[in-house]
């Protein structure tokens, strides 16, 4: 994506067109896909409901006006495809949502709550419903990335039972053990109390409709992601790595782990974090501290692709370190959109191609 668009702007284009027959913008219907810049032409897809769809004509004409007054550089190229009607995974525990992604690594410290919170972000940016998930229940960091740090989820009954409800963060259900217990608390649990925590999580908390539930997990292989695989169907799963081979390793055995014949997840692809670094007052230079192509070793490993390459940016963890809403940032924009979109695209394959992942029993 080019540096000089910013895609904020781009989805605020397409917010601003109506379709006609509803009435509502083309993001929040979910019509535009794939949106991908590639020198001055701009490509993307518009989903329509049926092949006798007869606003085609009308939503390009409304396309190209808004792109020519705000982007006069850009060529819009738009692609008309009908809309799948992807199977929907079913599951008797959270039957409001409709994918489970789990965001994994393996190895702490690659950045993998800053990959999830932004996937959560910019999903929601693209027009879906969404849900975040912090299961890194020995170190929960949403809270304090989101700034809601020192917020309790509210309690309602339904149906006779007391259920937790997810703390409402721009439009994102989030729910994190950080908003439960005091943020300096240390967690010290056995394996069946965390297991019980994260079933909790999904059999007593209210989740609204989503098209998303974005789940971030903590290191390793350990009790949670076994609950995790015995308490929903997961969707897919997203390993984010830095480019060091110690990360690589650790990551590769997360992938095995989600990969074993009573598992049977799919690995959605993978996301490269700290993969260089580029001086804001020397733009040409590009560092690359901690090794290079760890993330498409990785992707190879898994037969799965690299979604996209995050560079070491300061003022993401400026505004994480100094308890900043992670919604203030925009400098990764443009790369967390490319990687939402890859990450629509294989789930909405997945789901058409594929039977939906069954929970498993795992001793």
């Amino acid at each position: 994506m080019d540096q000089n668009v910013n895609m904020n702007e781009v989805l605020e284009c397409f917010q601003s067109i109506l379709e006609p027959e509803t009435g509502k913008d083309l993001i929040s219907l979910k019509m535009v896909r794939d949106i991908e810049l590639i020198g001055t032409n701009l490509n993307f897809k518009i989903h329509v409901p049926n092949a006798k769809y007869e606003h085609k004509e009308a939503l390009y004409t409304s396309i190209i006006h808004c792109f020519e007054a705000r982007f006069p550089q850009l060529s819009p190229n738009a692609h008309f495809i009908v809309k799948s009607s992807s199977s929907e995974m079913p599951n008797s525990v959270v039957p409001q949502v409709k994918n489970f992604i789990a965001v994994a690594s393996g190895k702490g410290g690659v950045g993998k709550s800053t990959v999830s919170a932004n996937i959560a972000i910019n999903l929601s940016k693209l027009g879906f419903k969404v849900g975040l998930l912090d299961a890194d229940l020995y170190g929960p960091s949403i809270p304090t990335m989101f700034g809601i740090q020192g917020l309790r989820p509210k309690v309602e009954v339904t149906q006779g039972r007391q259920k937790l409800v997810p703390i409402d963060v721009n439009g994102l259900a989030v729910i994190s053990l950080g908003n439960i217990i005091d943020s300096e608390q240390a967690v010290v649990l056995r394996g069946p109390r965390l297991a019980a925590i994260i079933k909790q999580f999904f059999q007593e908390t209210a989740w609204p409709e989503l098209d998303y539930l974005i789940i971030d997990l903590p290191p390793g292989t350990g009790d949670i992601q076994l609950t995790l695989v015995q308490t929903i169907p997961l969707t897919g799963v997203v390993l984010v790595t830095t480019p060091q081979q110690v990360a690589v390793i650790d990551a590769i055995k997360a992938a095995n782990m989600f990969s074993m014949e009573q598992i049977n997840v799919p690995i959605i692809g993978v996301v490269e974090n700290m993969a260089y670094f580029r001086p804001i007052d020397m733009p040409e230079k590009i560092y690359y501290i901690f090794g290079q192509k760890g993330g498409q070793r990785l992707a190879d490993y898994t037969k799965s692709a690299v979604m996209g390459q995050l560079p070491i940016i300061e003022d993401i963890r400026m505004r994480s370190d100094n308890e900043k809403s992670i919604f203030e940032n925009d400098s990764s924009t443009n790369e967390f959109i490319s990687i939402c979109n890859h990450l629509i695209r294989k789930v909405e394959e997945r789901n058409t191609l594929f039977a939906p992942t069954k929970m498993v029993n795992v001793e």
